[in-house]
């Protein structure tokens, strides 16, 4: 069997890994992971063949010869090769969790950051029990920082993400109504983003990391939930940052929204105040848009640069992003979906300036049993919400209107059990000169309806 003291002998001569055959790097090490459809050791020798270096397997039937490098179990090894590499690295990670916002805020964070340092951040959403010690695998001598974000749709696994990445800061943006049925309900989830915490708590969190900075655990003041969650941990150095001055290293607030965000923010330490024209929307950005800034503070880039970074990111992968039509101002928000999202999903359209509103909403996945009650306060968290036009596509958004009193609802209220019925309506029926918010889960696939606008 190679050991992990072996394997990373190997990795610093081959430093880059695959895990797909398809898409073998010459010299990599190929990671034969196993999937619930395929066992990837059949395709050990296909990859060696393409050019890797070695393929790590644990099943001795695939072990053709040197190349092929025998463990117990191969996804433990990955974690366990990335568990050891981060170690051996002298610079600051911060780690991330949340229910919404973690990949908008990791790429805030990034943007900042990158402006003085030379970064590695987690890519994509590549944030689960094998991106995460995919992307500490990326991270070499040059990089200064990285920014490391952390899934979870179960209790266990942040503590999992947390003992391969090992934050030295750390924050959760926020606690909410997702993957209900993974978690066991909100209290669940709570304990599960809670692991991020619990890590800092368990760990010292020492005062001074390898790195030389401070390390410190990130907490927005004007999240009660946050906020009792952090009092209830010894935890050792907190940093806050919200919209009020008091005690807030960062505090911010919106100056514009129409659609796209403008703030002011101050550094308290020093009294002075930046405005920043973004190019993201919705108001529940702020508090994101604000730990960008504060984690900059904190690890000492000046103002002008903190200001280039949150105005030059511009968002993608249908989250938050605005998209110009000839008649239309889209709002792509179609990348996930959960109870929390959708609400301030929908106060944001409530306060955004427009002549003309329309909500385009899809149903929610893994809701489990709550799925019901769920939709039905989606529905009437819409319904009180003064917008022209609502529309809710899903089989279960269907189900829980079935089950609702119609009597206030009027003729602007349209409901499909599919994507293609909606389609096939709003070709006979375009929608022009509005706003539009469109959000649903993954699963929904939205993004068809955007060439109708």
């Amino acid at each position: 069997m190679t050991t992990t003291t072996q394997l990373y002998d190997i990795y610093l001569k081959h430093p880059v890994i695959s895990t797909d055959t398809r898409k073998i790097i010459p010299g990599s090490l190929f990671f034969a992971l196993k999937g619930d459809k395929f066992d990837a050791n059949t395709f050990a020798q296909k990859a060696v063949e393409a050019g890797a270096a070695y393929a790590v397997i644990d099943n001795p039937d695939y072990q053709l010869g040197e190349q092929y490098l025998l463990v117990e179990d191969v996804l433990t090894t990955l974690q366990d090769l990335a568990r050891h590499h981060r170690r051996q690295l002298a610079i600051p990670v911060v780690g991330l969790t949340g229910t919404n916002g973690k990949t908008t805020t990791k790429e805030l964070i990034n943007a900042v950051l990158s402006q003085h340092f030379k970064t590695q951040a987690t890519q994509g959403n590549l944030n689960n029990h094998i991106g995460v010690p995919l992307t500490i695998l990326t991270i070499d001598a040059s990089h200064e920082v990285a920014v490391i974000e952390m899934g979870a749709n179960h209790q266990k696994e942040i503590e999992l993400l947390c003992s391969i990445a090992q934050p030295s800061h750390g924050l959760i943006t926020n606690v909410g109504k997702a993957h209900l049925e993974g978690f066991g309900g909100v209290e669940g989830v709570k304990k599960g983003k809670g692991e991020l915490y619990d890590y800092f708590e368990k760990s010292g969190s020492p005062e001074v990391g390898k790195s030389g900075s401070q390390n410190a655990v990130f907490v927005n003041s004007d999240d009660a939930v946050l906020m009792e969650m952090a009092d209830a941990r010894h935890l050792n150095h907190v940093v806050y940052y919200g919209t009020d001055a008091i005690d807030n290293l960062i505090s911010g607030e919106l100056l514009e929204n129409s659609p796209l965000l403008t703030l002011e923010w101050i550094n308290n330490k020093t009294g002075d105040s930046y405005k920043v024209k973004t190019q993201l929307t919705g108001t529940y950005n702020l508090p994101n848009i604000l730990v960008a800034i504060c984690i900059g503070t904190y690890l000492g880039l000046p103002a002008n640069e903190i200001n280039a970074g949150v105005e030059g990111y511009q968002p993608k992968n249908n989250r938050s992003q605005i998209v110009q039509t000839a008649t239309n101002t889209l709002i792509c928000d179609y990348y996930n979906a959960n109870p929390s999202s959708m609400f301030v999903a929908i106060d944001n359209v409530d306060k955004i300036e427009a002549k003309r509103k329309v909500l385009i909403l899809g149903d929610m996945f893994e809701m489990g049993p709550e799925a019901a009650v769920e939709h039905a306060a989606v529905i009437k968290k819409a319904m009180d919400t003064p917008v022209d036009e609502r529309i809710f596509i899903g089989k279960d958004f269907l189900a829980a209107s079935e089950s609702m009193d119609h009597g206030q609802w009027t003729m602007d209220n349209k409901f499909y059990e599919t994507a293609e019925d909606a389609i096939a309506a709003l070709k006979a029926q375009p929608i022009s000169n509005s706003t539009i918010l469109i959000k649903g889960s993954r699963g929904m696939a939205l993004e068809r309806l955007v060439e109708l606008f």
